[in-house]
Protein backbone atom coordinates (compact mmCIF):
# COMPACT_ATOMS: atom_id res chain seq x y z
CA UNK A 1 0.00 0.00 0.00
CA UNK A 2 1.28 3.32 -0.78
CA UNK A 3 1.47 6.36 1.04
CA UNK A 4 -1.39 8.11 -0.69
CA UNK A 5 -3.30 5.26 -0.33
CA UNK A 6 -2.97 5.31 3.47
CA UNK A 7 -3.47 8.83 3.68
CA UNK A 8 -6.82 7.97 2.16
CA UNK A 9 -7.65 5.47 4.66
CA UNK A 10 -6.94 7.16 7.52
CA UNK A 11 -8.72 10.01 6.42
CA UNK A 12 -12.03 8.52 4.75
CA UNK A 13 -11.77 6.53 8.53
CA UNK A 14 -11.95 9.96 10.42
CA UNK A 15 -14.34 11.62 8.38
CA UNK A 16 -16.55 8.71 8.53
CA UNK A 17 -16.66 9.05 12.46
CA UNK A 18 -16.89 13.15 12.11
CA UNK A 19 -19.85 12.56 9.63
CA UNK A 20 -21.58 10.00 12.22
CA UNK A 21 -20.52 11.30 15.43
CA UNK A 22 -19.98 7.44 16.55
CA UNK A 23 -16.87 5.54 17.01
CA UNK A 24 -16.83 3.91 14.02
CA UNK A 25 -14.54 0.71 13.84
CA UNK A 26 -12.38 0.79 10.89
CA UNK A 27 -11.28 -2.01 9.02
CA UNK A 28 -7.48 -1.80 9.57
CA UNK A 29 -5.64 0.72 12.16
CA UNK A 30 -2.42 2.66 12.48
CA UNK A 31 0.12 1.59 14.45
CA UNK A 32 3.07 4.07 13.79
CA UNK A 33 3.42 7.14 12.24
CA UNK A 34 6.36 6.80 10.21
CA UNK A 35 7.46 10.46 9.12
CA UNK A 36 4.77 11.31 6.06
CA UNK A 37 3.39 7.48 6.06
CA UNK A 38 1.78 4.88 8.79
CA UNK A 39 2.45 1.49 9.43
CA UNK A 40 -0.93 -0.80 10.01
CA UNK A 41 -2.13 -3.18 11.76
CA UNK A 42 -2.69 -5.73 8.81
CA UNK A 43 1.47 -5.26 8.25
CA UNK A 44 2.49 -5.82 11.69
CA UNK A 45 0.04 -8.80 11.57
CA UNK A 46 1.71 -10.17 8.27
CA UNK A 47 5.34 -9.92 9.27
CA UNK A 48 4.23 -11.59 13.02
CA UNK A 49 2.77 -14.53 11.22
CA UNK A 50 5.88 -14.81 8.64
CA UNK A 51 8.08 -14.63 11.82
CA UNK A 52 6.08 -17.22 13.85
CA UNK A 53 5.60 -19.65 10.52
CA UNK A 54 9.72 -19.63 10.10
CA UNK A 55 10.20 -20.27 13.75
CA UNK A 56 7.78 -23.39 13.45
CA UNK A 57 9.11 -24.61 10.54
CA UNK A 58 12.71 -24.65 11.97
CA UNK A 59 11.41 -25.60 16.16
CA UNK A 60 12.72 -22.29 17.15
CA UNK A 61 11.08 -21.03 20.47
CA UNK A 62 9.70 -17.49 20.35
CA UNK A 63 9.64 -15.03 23.04
CA UNK A 64 5.61 -13.66 24.19
CA UNK A 65 3.44 -12.02 21.92
CA UNK A 66 4.32 -8.13 22.70
CA UNK A 67 8.50 -8.11 22.37
CA UNK A 68 7.66 -10.14 18.86
CA UNK A 69 5.70 -7.28 17.89
CA UNK A 70 7.84 -4.75 19.15
CA UNK A 71 10.88 -6.25 16.97
CA UNK A 72 8.41 -6.59 13.96
CA UNK A 73 7.53 -3.16 14.10
CA UNK A 74 10.94 -1.69 14.43
CA UNK A 75 11.37 -4.05 11.18
CA UNK A 76 8.79 -2.27 9.28
CA UNK A 77 9.60 1.31 10.71
CA UNK A 78 13.34 1.17 8.85
CA UNK A 79 11.58 -0.55 5.98
CA UNK A 80 9.12 2.21 5.91
CA UNK A 81 12.13 4.76 5.75
CA UNK A 82 14.29 3.65 3.12
CA UNK A 83 11.30 3.42 0.97
CA UNK A 84 10.20 6.93 1.82
CA UNK A 85 14.00 7.61 0.77
CA UNK A 86 13.90 5.56 -2.54
CA UNK A 87 10.72 7.62 -3.75
CA UNK A 88 12.80 10.73 -2.87
CA UNK A 89 15.41 9.48 -4.93
CA UNK A 90 13.02 8.82 -7.66
CA UNK A 91 14.39 4.71 -7.69
CA UNK A 92 11.91 2.85 -8.96
CA UNK A 93 10.75 -0.51 -9.95
CA UNK A 94 8.79 -0.93 -12.92
CA UNK A 95 6.31 -3.32 -13.66
CA UNK A 96 8.22 -4.74 -16.25
CA UNK A 97 11.13 -5.88 -14.39
CA UNK A 98 8.45 -6.78 -11.05
CA UNK A 99 6.02 -9.32 -13.78
CA UNK A 100 9.64 -10.31 -15.01
CA UNK A 101 10.87 -11.22 -11.29
CA UNK A 102 7.64 -12.87 -10.25
CA UNK A 103 7.55 -14.65 -13.37
CA UNK A 104 11.26 -15.92 -12.56
CA UNK A 105 9.89 -16.99 -8.90
CA UNK A 106 6.68 -18.95 -10.63
CA UNK A 107 9.38 -20.67 -13.00
CA UNK A 108 11.86 -21.28 -10.03
CA UNK A 109 8.98 -22.94 -7.98
CA UNK A 110 7.68 -25.18 -11.37
CA UNK A 111 4.03 -23.56 -10.81
CA UNK A 112 2.04 -21.96 -13.36
CA UNK A 113 0.80 -18.04 -12.90
CA UNK A 114 -2.44 -19.89 -11.58
CA UNK A 115 -0.78 -22.05 -9.34
CA UNK A 116 1.51 -19.69 -7.73
CA UNK A 117 -1.67 -17.13 -6.73
CA UNK A 118 -3.45 -19.98 -5.52
CA UNK A 119 -0.63 -20.67 -3.16
CA UNK A 120 0.05 -17.11 -2.36
CA UNK A 121 -3.50 -17.15 -1.45
CA UNK A 122 -3.07 -20.21 0.98
CA UNK A 123 -0.57 -18.61 2.50
CA UNK A 124 -3.02 -15.68 3.75
CA UNK A 125 -1.49 -12.98 1.02
CA UNK A 126 -3.23 -11.38 -1.46
CA UNK A 127 -1.95 -10.94 -4.91
CA UNK A 128 -1.58 -7.27 -4.42
CA UNK A 129 0.37 -7.97 -1.36
CA UNK A 130 2.75 -10.43 -2.66
CA UNK A 131 3.33 -8.14 -5.48
CA UNK A 132 4.38 -5.04 -2.95
CA UNK A 133 6.58 -7.26 -1.27
CA UNK A 134 8.29 -8.58 -4.27
CA UNK A 135 8.76 -4.80 -5.06
CA UNK A 136 9.63 -3.42 -2.18
CA UNK A 137 12.63 -6.40 -1.68
CA UNK A 138 14.28 -5.18 -5.45
CA UNK A 139 13.91 -1.63 -4.53
CA UNK A 140 15.52 -1.93 -0.59
CA UNK A 141 18.25 -3.93 -2.44
CA UNK A 142 19.17 -1.11 -5.18
CA UNK A 143 18.36 1.37 -2.28
CA UNK A 144 21.32 -0.03 0.23
CA UNK A 145 23.45 -0.72 -2.64
CA UNK A 146 23.31 2.52 -3.60
CA UNK A 147 23.70 4.53 -0.84
CA UNK A 148 26.18 2.56 1.30
CA UNK A 149 28.44 1.45 -1.85
CA UNK A 150 29.57 5.30 -2.60
CA UNK A 151 30.52 5.64 1.21
CA UNK A 152 33.08 2.98 1.27
CA UNK A 153 36.95 3.95 -0.02
CA UNK A 154 39.27 1.30 0.58
CA UNK A 155 43.09 2.56 0.33
CA UNK A 156 45.90 0.12 -0.91
CA UNK A 157 47.94 0.39 2.23
CA UNK A 158 44.80 -1.45 3.22
CA UNK A 159 44.15 -3.83 0.80
CA UNK A 160 48.19 -4.86 1.88
CA UNK A 161 47.64 -4.95 5.57
CA UNK A 162 44.84 -7.33 5.08
CA UNK A 163 47.30 -9.49 2.19
CA UNK A 164 49.81 -9.46 4.71
CA UNK A 165 47.66 -11.02 7.39
CA UNK A 166 46.13 -13.55 4.83
CA UNK A 167 50.02 -14.42 4.44
CA UNK A 168 50.42 -14.65 8.57
CA UNK A 169 47.62 -17.26 8.55
CA UNK A 170 48.12 -19.53 5.83
CA UNK A 171 45.69 -21.19 4.09
CA UNK A 172 44.07 -21.86 7.76
CA UNK A 173 41.79 -20.13 9.42
CA UNK A 174 38.52 -20.80 11.52
CA UNK A 175 35.01 -19.60 10.61
CA UNK A 176 32.64 -18.69 13.38
CA UNK A 177 28.86 -18.36 13.18
CA UNK A 178 28.09 -15.46 15.42
CA UNK A 179 25.08 -14.69 17.58
CA UNK A 180 24.69 -11.10 18.82
CA UNK A 181 22.34 -9.51 21.19
CA UNK A 182 22.69 -5.64 21.57
CA UNK A 183 21.11 -3.74 24.53
CA UNK A 184 20.83 -0.07 23.18
CA UNK A 185 22.27 3.05 24.70
CA UNK A 186 21.87 6.38 23.62
CA UNK A 187 25.47 8.18 22.26
CA UNK A 188 25.94 10.13 25.86
CA UNK A 189 24.37 7.83 28.34
CA UNK A 190 23.69 9.09 31.67
CA UNK A 191 25.11 7.08 34.90
CA UNK A 192 21.64 6.01 35.20
CA UNK A 193 21.20 4.22 31.63
CA UNK A 194 24.79 2.64 31.75
CA UNK A 195 23.34 1.45 35.14
CA UNK A 196 19.93 0.15 33.75
CA UNK A 197 21.68 -1.60 30.36
CA UNK A 198 24.59 -3.13 32.88
CA UNK A 199 21.57 -4.78 34.99
CA UNK A 200 19.42 -5.69 32.14
CA UNK A 201 22.85 -7.44 30.68
CA UNK A 202 23.99 -9.24 33.93
CA UNK A 203 20.60 -10.36 34.20
CA UNK A 204 20.62 -11.31 30.53
CA UNK A 205 24.18 -13.50 30.73
CA UNK A 206 22.66 -15.03 34.04
CA UNK A 207 19.90 -16.78 32.10
CA UNK A 208 22.37 -18.28 29.28
CA UNK A 209 24.47 -19.34 31.85
CA UNK A 210 21.10 -21.28 33.17
CA UNK A 211 20.47 -22.51 29.89
CA UNK A 212 18.29 -19.82 28.13
CA UNK A 213 17.56 -19.80 24.64
CA UNK A 214 20.13 -17.47 23.16
CA UNK A 215 18.37 -16.36 19.75
CA UNK A 216 14.78 -16.25 21.86
CA UNK A 217 16.67 -14.04 24.19
CA UNK A 218 18.02 -12.19 20.56
CA UNK A 219 14.06 -12.00 19.58
CA UNK A 220 12.98 -10.26 22.42
CA UNK A 221 15.62 -8.08 23.34
CA UNK A 222 17.95 -7.07 20.98
CA UNK A 223 18.53 -4.07 18.86
CA UNK A 224 20.62 -5.35 16.40
CA UNK A 225 19.86 -5.34 12.74
CA UNK A 226 19.46 -9.58 13.02
CA UNK A 227 17.01 -9.55 16.26
CA UNK A 228 14.25 -11.20 14.22
CA UNK A 229 16.74 -13.71 13.27
CA UNK A 230 18.11 -14.27 16.75
CA UNK A 231 21.02 -12.54 16.32
CA UNK A 232 22.22 -15.12 13.90
CA UNK A 233 24.91 -13.64 12.20
CA UNK A 234 26.08 -16.45 10.42
CA UNK A 235 29.09 -18.30 9.68
CA UNK A 236 31.88 -15.28 8.88
CA UNK A 237 35.60 -15.28 9.31
CA UNK A 238 37.79 -13.24 11.22
CA UNK A 239 38.21 -10.58 8.25
CA UNK A 240 34.82 -10.64 7.18
CA UNK A 241 32.73 -10.41 10.42
CA UNK A 242 32.34 -6.42 11.92
CA UNK A 243 35.63 -5.39 13.69
CA UNK A 244 33.56 -5.61 16.93
CA UNK A 245 32.69 -9.15 16.48
CA UNK A 246 36.11 -10.09 15.13
CA UNK A 247 37.77 -8.84 18.90
CA UNK A 248 34.85 -10.48 20.44
CA UNK A 249 34.99 -14.47 19.54
CA UNK A 250 38.74 -14.78 18.43
CA UNK A 251 39.81 -18.06 19.78
CA UNK A 252 36.64 -18.54 21.60
CA UNK A 253 34.67 -21.73 20.78
CA UNK A 254 31.23 -22.76 20.39
CA UNK A 255 28.99 -22.34 23.17
CA UNK A 256 30.67 -19.54 24.95
CA UNK A 257 29.10 -16.66 26.16
CA UNK A 258 30.81 -12.99 25.52
CA UNK A 259 30.06 -9.88 26.81
CA UNK A 260 28.55 -7.49 27.76
CA UNK A 261 31.22 -5.50 25.65
CA UNK A 262 30.44 -2.00 25.23
CA UNK A 263 30.32 -0.21 21.85
CA UNK A 264 28.85 3.03 20.47
CA UNK A 265 25.63 1.55 20.34
CA UNK A 266 25.34 -0.21 23.32
CA UNK A 267 26.30 -3.11 25.04
CA UNK A 268 26.57 -6.47 23.17
CA UNK A 269 26.36 -10.46 24.18
CA UNK A 270 27.76 -12.45 21.87
CA UNK A 271 27.89 -16.37 21.45
CA UNK A 272 29.73 -18.76 18.79
CA UNK A 273 27.14 -20.95 17.49
CA UNK A 274 29.44 -23.65 15.65
CA UNK A 275 32.48 -22.86 14.22
CA UNK A 276 34.37 -24.13 11.19
CA UNK A 277 38.03 -24.74 10.36
CA UNK A 278 39.06 -24.75 6.63
CA UNK A 279 42.44 -25.57 5.46
CA UNK A 280 44.47 -25.75 2.44
CA UNK A 281 48.16 -26.38 2.74
CA UNK A 282 49.34 -26.16 -1.16
CA UNK A 283 49.22 -22.82 -2.84
CA UNK A 284 47.24 -23.72 -6.20
CA UNK A 285 48.66 -22.58 -9.35
CA UNK A 286 45.38 -22.77 -11.18
CA UNK A 287 42.99 -19.83 -11.09
CA UNK A 288 39.20 -19.39 -11.59
CA UNK A 289 36.65 -16.84 -13.25
CA UNK A 290 33.75 -17.29 -11.93
CA UNK A 291 30.12 -15.17 -12.12
CA UNK A 292 27.48 -15.94 -9.61
CA UNK A 293 24.45 -14.98 -8.16
CA UNK A 294 23.79 -15.35 -4.03
CA UNK A 295 19.88 -15.36 -2.39
CA UNK A 296 19.94 -15.16 1.20
CA UNK A 297 17.26 -17.35 3.01
CA UNK A 298 15.39 -14.82 5.09
CA UNK A 299 11.69 -14.27 7.16
CA UNK A 300 10.56 -13.74 3.77
CA UNK A 301 12.08 -16.37 1.28
CA UNK A 302 12.49 -19.99 2.97
CA UNK A 303 15.61 -22.15 2.43
CA UNK A 304 13.11 -24.01 -1.06
CA UNK A 305 12.04 -20.79 -1.89
CA UNK A 306 15.67 -19.13 -2.67
CA UNK A 307 16.80 -22.93 -4.13
CA UNK A 308 13.58 -22.76 -6.25
CA UNK A 309 14.06 -19.35 -7.31
CA UNK A 310 17.75 -20.35 -8.70
CA UNK A 311 16.78 -23.32 -10.16
CA UNK A 312 14.06 -20.91 -12.07
CA UNK A 313 16.94 -18.54 -13.03
CA UNK A 314 19.01 -21.66 -14.13
CA UNK A 315 16.84 -22.79 -16.37
CA UNK A 316 15.83 -19.40 -17.82
CA UNK A 317 19.73 -18.99 -18.74
CA UNK A 318 20.05 -22.54 -20.59
CA UNK A 319 16.93 -21.64 -22.17
CA UNK A 320 18.31 -18.26 -24.02
CA UNK A 321 15.78 -16.39 -22.16
CA UNK A 322 17.96 -13.94 -19.60
CA UNK A 323 21.86 -13.87 -18.99
CA UNK A 324 23.58 -14.32 -15.83
CA UNK A 325 24.75 -11.01 -15.93
CA UNK A 326 21.41 -9.61 -16.44
CA UNK A 327 19.75 -11.68 -13.41
CA UNK A 328 23.15 -11.09 -11.52
CA UNK A 329 22.70 -7.10 -11.36
CA UNK A 330 19.21 -7.48 -10.55
CA UNK A 331 18.81 -10.01 -7.78
CA UNK A 332 21.98 -11.35 -6.35
CA UNK A 333 22.06 -10.26 -2.63
CA UNK A 334 25.99 -10.10 -2.79
CA UNK A 335 27.06 -6.85 -3.05
CA UNK A 336 30.66 -6.49 -4.15
CA UNK A 337 29.72 -9.01 -7.12
CA UNK A 338 26.28 -7.85 -7.87
CA UNK A 339 27.35 -4.48 -9.11
CA UNK A 340 29.52 -6.37 -11.95
CA UNK A 341 26.79 -8.67 -13.19
CA UNK A 342 27.69 -11.43 -10.20
CA UNK A 343 31.95 -11.35 -11.71
CA UNK A 344 34.51 -12.41 -8.79
CA UNK A 345 37.27 -12.14 -10.84
CA UNK A 346 39.92 -14.19 -10.81
CA UNK A 347 40.83 -16.32 -7.88
CA UNK A 348 42.16 -19.47 -6.90
CA UNK A 349 39.39 -21.98 -5.52
CA UNK A 350 40.93 -22.37 -2.62
CA UNK A 351 39.88 -18.76 -1.44
CA UNK A 352 36.06 -19.99 -1.40
CA UNK A 353 34.56 -21.59 1.14
CA UNK A 354 34.61 -25.21 0.78
CA UNK A 355 31.08 -25.74 -1.01
CA UNK A 356 32.24 -22.85 -3.58
CA UNK A 357 35.49 -24.10 -3.77
CA UNK A 358 34.02 -27.39 -4.73
CA UNK A 359 31.43 -26.94 -7.26
CA UNK A 360 33.93 -24.64 -8.73
CA UNK A 361 36.54 -27.16 -9.27
CA UNK A 362 33.98 -29.49 -10.94
CA UNK A 363 32.70 -27.13 -13.24
CA UNK A 364 34.30 -26.91 -17.05
CA UNK A 365 34.47 -23.68 -18.90
CA UNK A 366 31.35 -22.37 -19.51
CA UNK A 367 29.39 -24.33 -17.54
CA UNK A 368 26.24 -23.57 -15.13
CA UNK A 369 26.02 -25.28 -11.59
CA UNK A 370 23.22 -26.38 -10.34
CA UNK A 371 21.91 -24.09 -7.13
CA UNK A 372 23.79 -25.51 -4.00
CA UNK A 373 23.98 -24.48 -0.28
CA UNK A 374 26.95 -22.87 1.20
CA UNK A 375 27.21 -20.56 4.59
CA UNK A 376 26.42 -17.71 2.90
CA UNK A 377 23.15 -18.41 1.27
CA UNK A 378 22.40 -20.20 -1.52
CA UNK A 379 24.59 -19.95 -4.90
CA UNK A 380 24.00 -19.83 -8.70
CA UNK A 381 27.70 -20.38 -10.38
CA UNK A 382 28.97 -20.04 -13.86
CA UNK A 383 32.63 -21.13 -14.60
CA UNK A 384 33.74 -18.28 -17.13
CA UNK A 385 37.20 -19.17 -17.51
CA UNK A 386 40.77 -21.12 -16.08
CA UNK A 387 44.22 -20.43 -16.15
CA UNK A 388 46.98 -21.42 -14.74
CA UNK A 389 49.33 -18.73 -13.19
CA UNK A 390 53.05 -18.85 -11.77
CA UNK A 391 51.67 -16.84 -8.58
CA UNK A 392 48.11 -16.09 -7.03
CA UNK A 393 49.70 -12.46 -5.59
CA UNK A 394 47.07 -10.69 -7.36
CA UNK A 395 44.13 -13.32 -6.27
CA UNK A 396 44.95 -12.82 -2.71
CA UNK A 397 44.76 -8.91 -3.19
CA UNK A 398 41.15 -9.41 -4.96
CA UNK A 399 40.42 -11.50 -1.75
CA UNK A 400 41.68 -8.75 0.89
CA UNK A 401 39.94 -6.23 -1.02
CA UNK A 402 36.80 -8.00 -1.20
CA UNK A 403 37.02 -9.33 2.24
CA UNK A 404 37.24 -5.64 3.38
CA UNK A 405 34.15 -4.28 1.05
CA UNK A 406 32.40 -6.52 3.03
CA UNK A 407 32.76 -5.92 6.42
CA UNK A 408 32.77 -2.20 5.62
CA UNK A 409 29.46 -2.48 3.86
CA UNK A 410 27.83 -4.34 6.79
CA UNK A 411 29.01 -2.11 9.30
CA UNK A 412 27.69 0.77 6.86
CA UNK A 413 24.90 -0.54 6.10
CA UNK A 414 24.21 -0.23 10.01
CA UNK A 415 25.49 3.55 10.68
CA UNK A 416 23.20 4.48 7.49
CA UNK A 417 20.07 2.83 8.53
CA UNK A 418 20.80 4.46 12.27
CA UNK A 419 21.18 8.27 10.57
CA UNK A 420 18.00 7.32 8.93
CA UNK A 421 16.12 6.62 11.91
CA UNK A 422 18.00 9.90 14.02
CA UNK A 423 16.42 12.24 11.45
CA UNK A 424 12.96 10.87 11.23
CA UNK A 425 9.81 11.47 12.92
CA UNK A 426 8.52 8.26 14.31
CA UNK A 427 5.62 8.20 16.59
CA UNK A 428 4.01 4.87 18.06
CA UNK A 429 0.68 4.63 17.99
CA UNK A 430 -0.22 1.75 19.43
CA UNK A 431 -0.08 2.17 23.59
CA UNK A 432 0.52 -1.57 23.94
CA UNK A 433 4.13 -1.34 22.53
CA UNK A 434 5.80 2.25 23.31
CA UNK A 435 4.60 5.66 23.90
CA UNK A 436 5.29 9.05 22.19
CA UNK A 437 7.78 9.69 19.89
CA UNK A 438 10.66 7.98 19.27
Amino acid sequence: MNNRCKQLLIAAGLGLMAATGQAAELLDKVVAVVNQDVVLESQLAGLVNQVKHGAAAAGQPLPNEQPLRRQALDRLILESLQLQLAERLGLRITDTQLEQAITNIARSEGKTPEQLRAGIKAEGLTYAQFREQVRNEILLSELARNQVRRRINISDQEVKQVVQMIKEQGRSQIRYRVGNILLPLPINPDTEQLRQASRQAEDMLKQLKQGADFRKLAIAHSAGPKALEGGDWGMLGINEMPSLFSEAVKNHREGDIIGPIRSGAGLHIFTVFDTQGSTANTVQAVEVRARHILLKPSIIMSEEKAQARLAGFARSIRAGEAGMAQLAEQFSEDPGSAINGGDLGWAAPEMYVSSFRDTVNQLEVGQLSEPFRSEHGWHLVQLEDKRVMDATEQATEQRAYQLIFNRRFTEEVQTWLDELRDEAYIRIVDTHLSNGEL
